[in-house]
C-alpha cells in the first residue's frame, strides 16, 4: 500500500510540475502585437513577465536614447544588448520604436526627418516578439518560429543560457558611457581557441593579448554561460575548459560575463533583493595593461595601484585630454626628407622597460644605445629605433602597444625637434654703392607686365578660393551632415595615404585609422569641376541618412582644392570579388547570396521609399555592394545620385552610370527610380549565375548574360545558368527560380511594369508573389552600349571597383 501511495504522489508531484512548466511557459510567451509602439519620454519599454529584464529606450550620458535590453530591476540600468552599435545607436527623443503592420521594426523619426532605422533586420516579416525572461528579445514569424532574437546576435556581454557560437565575436563599448563599438574583441574562433584582440587586427598571434589555449580542438566550439556563473568552452558532446567554476548562489541572483571597456572581459553577479553593487566574480587578467592598444597609438600603458594609466612618449601630446585611448600625436611640426628647415634640429629622447610592437623597416646588429641614436638621426625617414641585446630596429610612426614592463630591458629612442639658437651678429648681405641698379630694377614696361600678370593670376587664385569658400559655406549649412575633418587629420589617419587599397569611378581608397583605432576607408576625389559635383552629391546624399545596408559616411574634408570622403571599413570588400570567382573557397552559398540581395533590395527600398527625399543610386553594380565582416551586403559609392522632390515622379538628366546596368529609358533621359530597379535586376542575375553580365572570355554566343537568360527562358532550361561552384544552389532549385523570376521583373522593358523595390522585398519575403506575366523579351544591352556614343556623358563610369576594404 505505502508503495502505491508513494507511486502515486510521485505521479501528482510530475503532473505540478508539468502545469507549472506550461503556466510559465504561457507567460513566456505573452507578445508584443504588430503596431506597438515605444517613446522614449512616455511609454519606454517591453518589460519580461518577470520586469527582470526590458527591451526598449534607455538615456544615453543625456545625448539621447539607444535602443537595447537591459535590467529593469535596478535604478541604473544595466545594458547586456544595444541595437545598431556599428551605425551610431544614439537616437533624440523625437523618434517612435515601432513594430509595423507590415512586420518591421525600426525606429521612426518625428517630422522632418528623413530615415527610419531598422533596430531587427530579419530575413521575413516579423508577426510578433517577445521579451524573455532570461533576458532574450525574440520576434517571430506568423508561424511562431523565431526568425530573430538578440541572444544571437551579442554585442559585449552573454547573460545565462547565452552562447558565443564559432565565429562570433564581442566587442567592447566605446566608453561607459558610449555603447557603440569599441577598441576590444573577444573572439570564439572556428579553430576552438577563445582569443582577444584589439579591434581591427588579423586573428594572429601576434596581435592576441588573452587565449583559451583550445586551439585545434574542433569547429564547433562555443562558451557558455550558466545561471550559477559557469562560464565554459563545449564543444556538443564535452566541456573542453572550464573558465569559471561555476557553483555561485542561483537564488534571486542575476549573472553576466562582459567584455569592459578596459579590454579585459569579467564574469559579475547581483542580488535581486537588495539594490547593491556588481560583484566580480572573476576576470580574465588582474594586469590593466594586458589589452594590446589600451592607450593607442604612440602612447603607452603603466600598471600602478591595480589600475592602468597611460603615457604619451616624449614630444607627444593626448590627441583628446579626456580620452587618453586616443593616443597621441606629434606637439612638432616634422619635415619631410628633401627638406630642410634650418631653424629646426633633432635629438632622441630615450623612453626605458616599455615594449612595443615591433614594426621595423630595418635591423642591425650595433654594439652601442649611442650608435642607435646616431642611425636613426641620420636617417629621415626613421622616427624612432628600439634598442634591445645590442640589436637596433629603426620605427615608423605610430608605434602601438605600448607598455612599461620592469623586467625588459628594450630601450626606445624617440626623435623630437628642438630648435636652432640664432647665431649672434648674423646679417644679411645688402647691395653696396656701386651696385647696377639697371638689372635689378628693369624697364618700366617690364614692371608693368609684370604687374599686369600677379594682377590676372590673383585674380584667377581669387575667384578659385571665393568658389571653394562659397562651397564649404554651402556645405556647413547642409541639415544633418557627418563630422568635418581637416586634411592633416586624414594625412594622420592613413599615415600620408600609403596603404591604397583600390580605385572607384572618382578617385582612389586608403586605409585608416580614427582617432579611436578604428580602421576607416578614405576616398580622395581627383580633379575640380565634375568632381565637386560627386562630392556635393555623395556628401547631400548620404551625409543625414543611416541605414543597416547603406555604407555609413562617417565624415568628409573640404578644405581648399582638398575633396574626401570617410566611410566605415567594409572587410570582405566589395560583391564582384564574390560572385565572379571561380575559387571554391571564394564561392557563397545560397543562404548567403539570398541574404545578399535582401539586403541590396531593403537598402534600395530605403532609399526610395523612406526618406524625405526620393534619391535614386543610378550605378547599382556588384562593385559598388560591399560585404561587411558577417557578409551584411552594403550599398556604397552615391556620387552619381539624384535627389528627386517627393512630389516628382520623373526627371530630365544626363546618361549616367555603368554601361550594363543602364535601363532602356536612360536614351530618352527621362528617369525614374526604376532605373535601379533594372539595374537591381541585372545585379540579381548576376549573384545566381555566378558571372558578369558581359564576359568577354566567353564564346561569343554566351558572352551576353541578358541574351543567354532570354534564350534559357524560352527553352525552360533556367537552371542551366546557375553558378557551378555553388554546390547547394541545385538542392534549393524551387527558390532559385522563383529569384530568377524576380530579377526577370526587375528588367521589364516598360519601367511602368517593374516592381518597386518594396514589392522586391515583400516577394523575398513570401507576403507576395511575383508578376505571373512576366515578358521575357528583355532588351538586349548591346543595343544600348552601340548608342552611349551618340549621347555621350561624363558622368558614365567604368567598371571600377569601389573599395572601402583591404585585399583578402
Amino acid at each position: 500500500m505505502s508503495k502505491k501511495m508513494g507511486a502515486f504522489l510521485l505521479s501528482l508531484l510530475f503532473l505540478c510540475a508539468l502545469s507549472t512548466s506550461a503556466i510559465g511557459q504561457q507567460v513566456r510567451s505573452s507578445n508584443i502585437s504588430l503596431g506597438s509602439t515605444l517613446t522614449p519620454n512616455t511609454n519606454l519599454s517591453w518589460f519580461s513577465p518577470s520586469r527582470i529584464f526590458a527591451f526598449g529606450f534607455f538615456p544615453q550620458n543625456n545625448n539621447g536614447y539607444c535602443v537595447g535590453v537591459f535590467c529593469a530591476s535596478f535604478s541604473l540600468r544595466t545594458v547586456a544588448w544595444t541595437a545598431n552599435r556599428d551605425n551610431n545607436p544614439v537616437v533624440s527623443e523625437d523618434v517612435n520604436l515601432v513594430l509595423t503592420n507590415d512586420g518591421r521594426l525600426i525606429l521612426r523619426h518625428g517630422q522632418g526627418q528623413n530615415r527610419d532605422i531598422y533596430v531587427a533586420n530579419p530575413s521575413e516579416p516579423i508577426a510578433w516578439g517577445s521579451m524573455l525572461d532570461n533576458g532574450n528579445f525574440v520576434l517571430y514569424n506568423s508561424d511562431s518560429r523565431i526568425i530573430w532574437q538578440s541572444f544571437d546576435h551579442p554585442t559585449n556581454t552573454l547573460l545565462p543560457g547565452q552562447r558565443l557560437s564559432p565565429g562570433q565575436e564581442l566587442f567592447s563599448s566605446a566608453s561607459k558611457t558610449d555603447r557603440s563599438r569599441g577598441i576590444f574583441r573577444l573572439k570564439m574562433q572556428t579553430d576552438g581557441n577563445l582569443v582577444q584582440y584589439p579591434v581591427n587586427t588579423p586573428d594572429t598571434i601576434p596581435y592576441a593579448y588573452y587565449s583559451s589555449a583550445t586551439y585545434s580542438t574542433g569547429n564547433n566550439v562555443s562558451l557558455n554561460l550558466e545561471n550559477d556563473g559557469y562560464l565554459f568552452l563545449y564543444n556538443g558532446s564535452s566541456v573542453l575548459r572550464n573558465i569559471t567554476s561555476g557553483g555561485y548562489p542561483v537564488a534571486r541572483t542575476i549573472y553576466l560575463m562582459r567584455l569592459d571597456v578596459d579590454g579585459i572581459f569579467r564574469l559579475y553577479s547581483r542580488s535581486l533583493d537588495r539594490d547593491g553593487h556588481w560583484t566580480t566574480r572573476w576576470s580574465s587578467t588582474d594586469d590593466g595593461c594586458t589589452p594590446k592598444g589600451l592607450c593607442g597609438i604612440n602612447g603607452f600603458c603603466i600598471q600602478m595601484d591595480q589600475t592602468a594609466d597611460c603615457k604619451c612618449l616624449p614630444g607627444f601630446d593626448f590627441v583628446h585630454s579626456g580620452n587618453w585611448r586616443a593616443g597621441c600625436s606629434r606637439n612638432f611640426t616634422v619635415e619631410g626628407c628633401g627638406e630642410k628647415d634650418l631653424s629646426v634640429d633633432y635629438e632622441m629622447k630615450r623612453v626605458d622597460n616599455v615594449v612595443w610592437e615591433d614594426n621595423s623597416f630595418a635591423m642591425f646588429d650595433t654594439v652601442t644605445v649611442e650608435k642607435c641614436r646616431q642611425a636613426c638621426l641620420d636617417d629621415c625617414n626613421c622616427d624612432a629605433a628600439f634598442f634591445k641585446d645590442r640589436q637596433c630596429s629603426k620605427q615608423r610612426l605610430p608605434l602601438r602597444y605600448g607598455r612599461r614592463l620592469v623586467s625588459d630591458s628594450n630601450i626606445a629612442l624617440v626623435k623630437v625637434s628642438t630648435p636652432v639658437p640664432v647665431t649672434a651678429g648674423r646679417s644679411d648681405p645688402v647691395i653696396g654703392n656701386n651696385g647696377h641698379l639697371g638689372p635689378i630694377l628693369g624697364s618700366t614696361a617690364s614692371i608693368f607686365c609684370t604687374a599686369l600678370v600677379f594682377g590676372i593670376i590673383a585674380f584667377v587664385h581669387w575667384r578659385k578660393k571665393r568658389s571653394e569658400e562659397i562651397e564649404e559655406d554651402y556645405l556647413d549649412h547642409v541639415p544633418g551632415m557627418p563630422t568635418r575633418f581637416s586634411y592633416e587629420e586624414l594625412v594622420i589617419a592613413t599615415n600620408n595615404f600609403d596603404k591604397k587599397l583600390g580605385e572607384g569611378g572618382f578617385g582612389s581608397v586608403f586605409e585608416g585609422h580614427a582617432k579611436d583605432g578604428t580602421k576607416i576607408a578614405v576616398k580622395c576625389l581627383d580633379g575640380i569641376g565634375h568632381i565637386k559635383k560627386s562630392f556635393l552629391a555623395e556628401v547631400e546624399s548620404t551625409g543625414s541618412i543611416h541605414h543597416v545596408n547603406l555604407v555609413r559616411l562617417i565624415g568628409f574634408c573640404a578644405e581648399k582644392s582638398h575633396r574626401l570622403l570617410v566611410y566605415e571599413y567594409m572587410p570582405n570588400g566589395s560583391l564582384d570579388k564574390w560572385i565572379y570567382s571561380r575559387s571554391q573557397e571564394m564561392s557563397l552559398n545560397w543562404r548567403s547570396r539570398r541574404k545578399i540581395v535582401l539586403d541590396i533590395a531593403r537598402g534600395l527600398a530605403y532609399l526610395h521609399e523612406d526618406c524625405r527625399q526620393k534619391i535614386i543610386h543610378l550605378d547599382i553594380k556588384p562593385q559598388n555592394i560591399l560585404l561587411d565582416e558577417n557578409y551584411n551586403a552594403k550599398i556604397a559609392d552615391f556620387g552619381l545620385s539624384k535627389l528627386i522632390d517627393r512630389n516628382q515622379s520623373q526627371v530630365v538628366t544626363t546618361m549616367k552610370g555603368t554601361p550594363g546596368y543602364l535601363a532602356p529609358e536612360w536614351l530618352s533621359a527621362v528617369i525614374t527610380e526604376k532605373v535601379d530597379v533594372y539595374s537591381f535586376g541585372i545585379v540579381v542575375l548576376e549573384i545566381v549565375c555566378g558571372r558578369k553580365n558581359f564576359d568577354q572570355s566567353k564564346p561569343e554566343d554566351e558572352r551576353h548574360l541578358l541574351s543567354l537568360f532570354k534564350e534559357k527562358s524560352v527553352e525552360g532550361q533556367c537552371l542551366d545558368l546557375i553558378d557551378k561552384c555553388c554546390e547547394d544552389m541545385q538542392s534549393n532549385a524551387t527558390e532559385v527560380m522563383e529569384m530568377m523570376k524576380i530579377a526577370a521583373w526587375c528588367l521589364q522593358n516598360d519601367y511602368a511594369n517593374r516592381p518597386s523595390m518594396f514589392m522586391v522585398i515583400k516577394v523575398l519575403g513570401g507576403v507576395k508573389d511575383a508578376q505571373i506575366d512576366i515578358d521575357y523579351n528583355m532588351m538586349n544591352f548591346r543595343s544600348l552600349i552601340a548608342k552611349i556614343p551618340q549621347v555621350g556623358s561624363q558622368d558614365v563610369t567604368p567598371l571600377l571597383h569601389s573599395v572601402l576594404s583591404g585585399p583578402r
